[in-house]
C-alpha cells in the first residue's frame, strides 16, 4: 500500500500531567492576553460582560493586526451570540473589542422548522464561524460570520439549523460597511425575503460585490465553510467530517490541508478535487483545531494540541517541516493554563482552544513571526508570536542589559507570558539610568512569567540584578529549569521581604531584600553533583553537607529535583500550578470568587542577566 504523503514524527509524546507537556519550548515565543472576560465588571473587558469567548481569527491588513471572535453570555451554543472585532498596531496591545456582527433575532412565524421548536426556545441566533477574514484582490478587507440556531445547547447551530453567513467590509479607518448575507442556508428553510439582512448582490458598491465573488470563486477558501453549510451546499466540495480547514501552498503549487481529528489532504486544483485524503500518521489531535501555515523562512508549521484528550486541551505545540509534507521536532508554543474563572457554561473545555493563524492572502506581519490566536478555557482570548525559524536552539552564553530596547511589551530574546493584569515589558529602570525587564502582577488568578533560554549546561552560572517596587501580595520566583520542565533550583523573593531558598531538604531563609535598591543574585550550578551555590549580594546563602564519613562534603544547596542539564532561567510572580489536571471535570463547578477586581500590583525589576558555562565543580 502506498504510504500517506503527510506524516508527523514525534518519538516522545507530550506528557499531559503537565500543562507544558514536558516539551522543550520554542526559544523567544511570547504570549499576550487580548481579552480578559469579566462578568461583574464589563467596563474592564469588552463592555458586555459575556464570559464565553471563542474561535478567534486573525488577519494583518493596513499595517495592523485584526482579530475577531464569537461571544455568548455563558456557554457554547447558548443564545444570544454576537461577534466582536479588535485591532492592534503590534499584536501585543489591543483596542477594546467592538461588535461587528450583532445579536440576530429570529421572528417567529417565518420558518416552519423553527415554529416546531418547544415553548421557551431562544429567539436569538448564535455565531459559529470557521472563517474570519478575506482580503480581496483589490485590497479590501472583508470580515465574515455565521448565524446559527440552537433550540438546545446540545444542538449544533449549523447545517439544517443554520441561517447563513454574513459579510461586511472593514474600512481603512476602522469603520464597518453594512451587513449582508453572502450565503443563505436554504436547506434550513431560509430565503432572501426571510433573513434580516440583504444579499450581497444588493449592495450599490460594485467593488464590494466583486470582493465577495472573489471569495466565492475560490473552492479552497469556501471549503472552510464545510459543516456550517451542510450537505446541500454545492459550493463546498468536501462534505461531512472535514471541519475547520487550515491550508498552505507548496512550492509546486499543490495545496495541503489539515482538519480536526488529524485529517489531512493534498489537492492540485485549489480544492476542486483531492488527490489524497486521510488520517495523518503521527498527528495526535482530537477535536481541537490544527493550524497549518507556511512560515516566513519558507518552512512549514503545524500548531495544535498534541493530545487525544478533547476536554483538557494542553499544551499548545508546534512541529515544522522543510518541504511541507513530513513534520517533526515537537516543541512547546504555550504551556500555561490558568484557572477557569467562570463555570456553568456548556463545552467550556480547559486549555488553549481552537488555534488559528493568518490565512494565506490575508497579510504577513513585517516582523516575520508566526502569529496565532486561541481562546483560553473558552473565556479569554490570547495571541502568541513564535519567532521564525521555529527552534529551541539558544546561545550558550547570555548577557542581557536591555539597553537599546525601547520601552513596551515584548522582551527581545525572552519567552514571555503576559496577562493584561500581569504584564511583562521592557521599562526604564527606577533610577532612570537604563532599561530593565519589568514584571507587574495585579491578577488574582494568574501570574506573569518571563524566561531566558540558553544552550544546555551541566555546569554553569547565572547572575541577575533584582529590585522590588510596589509590594502587593505576589512574590517573585527565580528558578533554573531543565528542558522538560523539572525545577532543580528555586529562590523566592517573598511578600514579607525575605529571600528564601527551596532546596533538597526544606526551605531556608537566605537574606532580606529592600524594595528601594538593587540586589544581586548569583547561581553556580553543577548537575554532576546535583548542587547549586547561591550568592545573595555576594554572600553565600548557606552550606548543605549531606555526605558524611569518608565521602567529601560538597558545597551548595542540594537540588530540589534531579536533572542532567539546565537550560532556562525562569521568573514568575506566582507558584507553579498543576490545576486543572486531567481529572478535573470540565462540566459543572462554580465561578471562582474575587476575580473581577485587579489587586494592588506587585512590581519587580530585573536587570543585567548573565548566564554561561562554569568550568569548575562546586565540590570542595
Amino acid at each position: 500500500m502506498k504510504s500517506p504523503p503527510l506524516s508527523v514524527d514525534v518519538p516522545d509524546p507530550s506528557n499531559l500531567d503537565y500543562h507544558h507537556g514536558a516539551l522543550r519550548p520554542v526559544a523567544g515565543v511570547q504570549s499576550f492576553q487580548v481579552l480578559r472576560a469579566n462578568r461583574e465588571r464589563p467596563d474592564a473587558a469588552e463592555g458586555t460582560g459575556w464570559t464565553y469567548n471563542h474561535a478567534p481569527m486573525l488577519a494583518y491588513w493596513k499595517n495592523r493586526f485584526w482579530l475577531h471572535y464569537l461571544s455568548n453570555p455563558v456557554g457554547e451554543h447558548a443564545a444570544p451570540g454576537h461577534t466582536l472585532l479588535t485591532e492592534s498596531p503590534d499584536g501585543r496591545t489591543w483596542a477594546r473589542p467592538r461588535v461587528v456582527f450583532p445579536v440576530y433575532r429570529i421572528p417567529r412565524g417565518i420558518n416552519a422548522q423553527f415554529d416546531e421548536d418547544p415553548e421557551g426556545a431562544p429567539e436569538e441566533a448564535v455565531m459559529h464561524q470557521r472563517m474570519g477574514f478575506h482580503v480581496a484582490p483589490d485590497g479590501r478587507l472583508l470580515t465574515l460570520g455565521f448565524y446559527g440556531y440552537c433550540p438546545k445547547p446540545t444542538h449544533l447551530p449549523f447545517d439544517r439549523r443554520g441561517i447563513g453567513r454574513v459579510v461586511r467590509e472593514v474600512r481603512g479607518d476602522g469603520s464597518f460597511g453594512p451587513v449582508y448575507f453572502i450565503h443563505i442556508n436554504r436547506q434550513a428553510g431560509w430565503a432572501k425575503d426571510t433573513v434580516a439582512y440583504p444579499f450581497y448582490t444588493e449592495s450599490d458598491d460594485p467593488g464590494f460585490v466583486e470582493a465577495c465573488e472573489s471569495l466565492l470563486a475560490d473552492p479552497l477558501l469556501v471549503q472552510q465553510w464545510c459543516e456550517e453549510h451542510g450537505s446541500a451546499d454545492e459550493k463546498v466540495r468536501l462534505k461531512g467530517r472535514y471541519k475547520s480547514l487550515a491550508f498552505y501552498t507548496l512550492e509546486d503549487g499543490r495545496a495541503v490541508g489539515f482538519w480536526k481529528w488529524a485529517i489531512g489532504g493534498v489537492t492540485r486544483d485549489r480544492g476542486e478535487t483531492w488527490e489524497w485524503l486521510g488520517e495523518v500518521p503521527g498527528l495526535e489531535n482530537a477535536g481541537g483545531k490544527v493550524w497549518a501555515q507556511r512560515t516566513g523562512d519558507g518552512s512549514y508549521a503545524l500548531v495544535y494540541n498534541p493530545s487525544t484528550n478533547n476536554k483538557h486541551r494542553w499544551p499548545l505545540a508546534v512541529v515544522t517541516s522543510d518541504g511541507g509534507l513530513r513534520f517533526g521536532g515537537l516543541l512547546l508554543a504555550e504551556g500555561e493554563c490558568p484557572p477557569r474563572r467562570y463555570a456553568g457554561g456548556a463545552f467550556k473545555d480547559f486549555g488553549m482552544n481552537y488555534v488559528r493563524g493568518i490565512v494565506e492572502g490575508n497579510g504577513a506581519p513585517p516582523d516575520g513571526g508566526l502569529w496565532i490566536a486561541y481562546s483560553m478555557n473558552k473565556e479569554d482570548i490570547w495571541v502568541t508570536r513564535l519567532p521564525v525559524p521555529v527552534t529551541a536552539s539558544a546561545e550558550r552564553s547570555v548577557e542581557d542589559m536591555f539597553a537599546g530596547t525601547g520601552p513596551g511589551p515584548g522582551v527581545p530574546g525572552w519567552n514571555v507570558y503576559s496577562p493584561l493584569w500581569a504584564p511583562v515589558s521592557v521599562a526604564d529602570t527606577p533610577d532612570g539610568d537604563g532599561r530593565c525587564l519589568r514584571m507587574e502582577d495585579g491578577e488574582p488568578r494568574d501570574y506573569a512569567r518571563a524566561e531566558r533560554a540558553f544552550a544546555p549546561l551541566e555546569r554553569g552560572s547565572a547572575e541577575l540584578r533584582v529590585r522590588g517596587a510596589q509590594g502587593g501580595g505576589k512574590p517573585l520566583f527565580v528558578e533554573l529549569w531543565d528542558g522538560r520542565g523539572a525545577i532543580p533550583v528555586r529562590v523566592v523573593f517573598d511578600t514579607d521581604g525575605m529571600v528564601r531558598v527551596q532546596h533538597g531538604r526544606k526551605t531556608d531563609a537566605a537574606g532580606r531584600f529592600s524594595r528601594d535598591c538593587w540586589h544581586t543574585l548569583r547561581f553556580v550550578f553543577d548537575t554532576v553533583h546535583q548542587r547549586c551555590v547561591i550568592l545573595f549580594d555576594g554572600a553565600d546563602t548557606g552550606r548543605n553537607q549531606s555526605y558524611q564519613g569518608d565521602k567529601p562534603p560538597h558545597t551548595g544547596w542540594l537540588f530540589r529535583a534531579p536533572v542532567r542539564s539546565i537550560e532556562r532561567l525562569v521568573l514568575r510572580t506566582g507558584p507553579v500550578r498543576r490545576s486543572p489536571d486531567l481529572d478535573t471535570p470540565v462540566d459543572g463547578g462554580e465561578d471562582l470568587p474575587d476575580v473581577s477586581q485587579r489587586l494592588a500590583p506587585s512590581v519587580f525589576f530585573v536587570s543585567t542577566v548573565r548566564i554561561g558555562p562554569e568550568d569548575q565543580t562546586v565540590a570542595d
